[in-house]
């Protein structure tokens, strides 16, 4: 709990169906009431545009939904005199059902129920992107001495990265690496793997913070999955491991031949089952699918395979306590605690319905791969996708799952009669 000298007012956060960190500045004094929002702040697009989904109470007079927060888990934040809080949400004293932190804490009952605790590892992946010289566009950062895994003033010129990691560090956010990544000026930020519902709220109260330390040097920080179109995209990778009461690794076998239990090859196998109706949860955006493809490394085909970064579940090369299932289709427009609900949930799928593991891939997916199940070619069939896998919606949380599809059909509809400067340079002259 952060010491109550060192803050005099709240700063709650928690993050809504976009991935956006919702909030209010609260006095200390204040904290026991909570905060109180719109509900129907969940009828919003990108674009401020509502769409009236049962969930968004937008047709019920747009009543409020109540936040609350233990004051016990507060933290120092990366603001003077600030205390940070990751609340809950509720809606007349019920959790509200189309909740991103309350469809985690379903998934991680979930497998508490069969006496397993769940492990999450996120790594995050960011391009920097500064104001062009007239001011109207983002363009990228200027790191003339940029290469993949740089560290320093080659890859960091102002100590950005620097910044970020000793903040975090005083918001006792855990850090475990920082590097500049194979496209210029791109970062992966890795935070140190806990408990599930721990890891995310770190991940995400990180990503807010890294975004803002960026602004105050007039950059923008984005973890958009595919920001530049002459540049690779940038990853989520959810991290699993299963422990049992005594902290014990479930994923590991030393009696298997490659390690792995039979209850990570099942996981692995729930995860590939659910691949095309997961893909909308973990690529949220239009965008997103400009990012998944042939030889990307961003977990296109439904495959696995041992330390390899072209598969969508890579077997980590570590076994014990190390050993984990990394998870590599989301990108950071996703909300990162659905991403993490929907990847436990397709893995329990996975154990409880004693699915088969197929081969580990042996293809080298710069091409081709394996199998010829793929994440669907674009959010609207995604969505089709998520709709169609009832099994996997069930789990996740229905009415969440029908907010996201009614949400992000509205999205696609808007960027399907959106006219872009493609079309216009591709046609105009001849038409």
């Amino acid at each position: 709990m952060a010491d109550h000298a060192d803050y005099d007012r709240i700063r709650v956060l928690w993050p809504d169906h976009l991935g956006l960190a919702r909030g209010k500045y609260l006095p200390r004094r204040y904290a026991d009431r909570g905060a109180f929002h719109c509900m129907s702040l969940f009828a919003l697009g990108y674009d401020r545009g509502m769409t009236p989904t049962p969930a968004s109470k937008m047709l019920e007079g747009l009543p409020d939904l109540h936040a609350t927060f233990d004051m016990d888990d507060l933290r120092l934040g990366w603001e003077p005199n600030t205390a940070v809080a990751v609340a809950d949400i509720w809606f007349r004293g019920d959790p509200v059902d189309v909740s991103a932190r309350h469809a985690l804490k379903r998934a991680i009952a979930a497998w508490e129920e069969l006496g397993y605790t769940p492990k999450i590892g996120i790594e995050l992946e960011a391009f920097i992107l500064q104001r062009s010289d007239d001011g109207q566009s983002w363009v990228p950062w200027e790191t003339p001495g940029g290469y993949v895994y740089g560290t320093g003033t080659a890859v960091d010129p102002i100590g950005l990265l620097d910044e970020i990691m000793r903040e975090a560090e005083d918001a006792n956010l855990p850090i475990e690496s920082i590097n500049s990544e194979y496209d210029i000026p791109q970062f992966e930020l890795t935070l140190h793997y806990d408990d599930a519902m721990k890891a995310l709220d770190d991940a995400f109260l990180f990503k807010v913070l890294a975004r803002e330390i960026a602004h105050r040097h007039g950059l923008l920080m984005t973890f958009l999955g595919k920001p530049m179109g002459d540049r690779g995209g940038s990853g989520l990778h959810v991290n699993v491991s299963i422990s049992d009461g005594d902290g014990n690794n479930l994923l590991n076998d030393t009696d298997a031949d490659d390690g792995l239990s039979s209850l990570a090859r099942r996981m692995i196998a729930g995860m590939l089952a659910h691949h095309e109706g997961m893909t909308a949860l973990l690529a949220p955006t239009v965008n997103a699918y400009k990012r998944l493809g042939p030889g990307t490394l961003t977990g296109y085909w439904a495959n696995w395979g041992y330390d390899h970064r072209g598969v969508t579940v890579r077997v980590s090369p570590e076994r014990g306590a190390p050993l984990r299932l990394e998870h590599r289709t989301a990108d950071g427009s996703a909300n990162m605690y659905i991403a993490a609900a929907a990847v436990l949930q397709a893995a329990l799928l996975g154990v409880t319905g004693e699915l088969e593991l197929q081969p580990a891939e042996t293809d080298d997916c710069l091409e081709t791969s394996d199998t010829e199940v793929t994440c669907p070619a674009t959010l609207r069939d995604a969505l089709d996708a998520l709709e169609a896998d009832t099994e996997l919606t069930e789990a996740v949380g229905s009415a969440l799952c029908e907010h996201h599809v009614i949400i992000k059909r509205a999205e696609w509809e808007r960027f399907a009669r959106h006219v872009t400067d493609w079309e216009l340079n591709e046609y105009l002259p001849f038409h």
